[in-house]
């Protein structure tokens, strides 16, 4: 029966102000298109409503105007099948999200959008109309634009100050992603299925605050012996607020 369940990153930061890159930066966000929707699923291997959302973040993956993450979390492994790419982080970051948005308890699937929206994600309408309003409030908004490269062994992460006389600063994540992944299910509830996962979050690590001021962050390449082929930097308000700037890059490959 189908039932909705409820329920260290090595990094090295060098923040250095008024770089000539950071200054590109600034002359970026007065001249950036509007940024995209940033969609994070919270999924499991061993939550038999979750491959239909799993699949639509697949689909989503393809827009240019979404970035569309999936974060497999670890309660289910209960069931009787660990989840192979469930994360301590991604948990504590669903939880923190229910925190803020007041919400009673967690449960899969959850789709989390710009920080703002609590959808569920395996039904289609609601999520696609969330994407969309999201898209036409943010070509109203103020976005700021992140700009990432990368240069030789490193990744930069270049964030521009805000503008005079406007409000605001910023929770940096980083997270570490694999383009596509694909597990045979042996046991639970997904037993005997082979379910695929497109960007999916392997490491997610708090990177530091923005203050408005423009800044630069250098970012290891490799880390750890984890397999990732992209990263994701989010700047949201206030930790897990809404989401007021996000980019990505893929390391090896593109986004087609």
């Amino acid at each position: 029966m189908s039932v909705l369940r409820t329920s260290t990153l090595g990094l090295l930061l060098a923040v250095l102000s008024q770089t000539a890159w950071a200054k590109h930066a600034d002359i970026a966000h007065k001249t950036a298109p509007s940024r995209p929707v940033l969609l994070e699923l919270f999924t499991s291997q061993g939550c038999s409503d979750c491959p239909a959302a799993d699949r639509m973040v697949t689909e989503l993956a393809n827009r240019n105007d979404v970035i569309a993450l999936s974060l497999p979390i670890t309660y289910w492994d209960i069931l009787g099948w660990k989840d192979t790419f469930a994360t301590d982080a991604n948990t504590r970051r669903q939880k923190s999200y229910a925190q803020v948005m007041n919400r009673s308890g967690i449960y899969t699937p959850q789709m989390i959008i710009d920080g703002r929206l609590d959808v569920v994600g395996n039904q289609r309408d609601r999520v696609m109309q969330a994407v969309e309003t999201r898209s036409v409030a943010i070509a109203r908004e103020t976005s700021i634009p992140i700009l990432l490269r990368k240069v030789s062994n490193r990744i930069e992460i270049a964030i521009p100050g805000k503008a005079k006389g406007s409000k605001g600063a910023g929770t940096i994540w980083v997270m570490r992603t694999l383009s596509q992944g694909s597990v045979n299910v042996g046991d639970g509830e997904n037993r005997n299925r082979q379910l695929t996962y497109t960007n999916v979050v392997r490491e997610l690590q708090r990177a530091g605050e923005w203050s408005g001021q423009s800044m630069k962050i250098d970012l290891p390449l490799i880390v750890s012996k984890l397999k990732y082929d992209g990263v994701v930097v989010i700047l949201q308000a206030e930790d897990f607020g809404p989401v007021l700037g996000a980019a990505e890059l893929r390391i090896s490959g593109s986004k087609s």
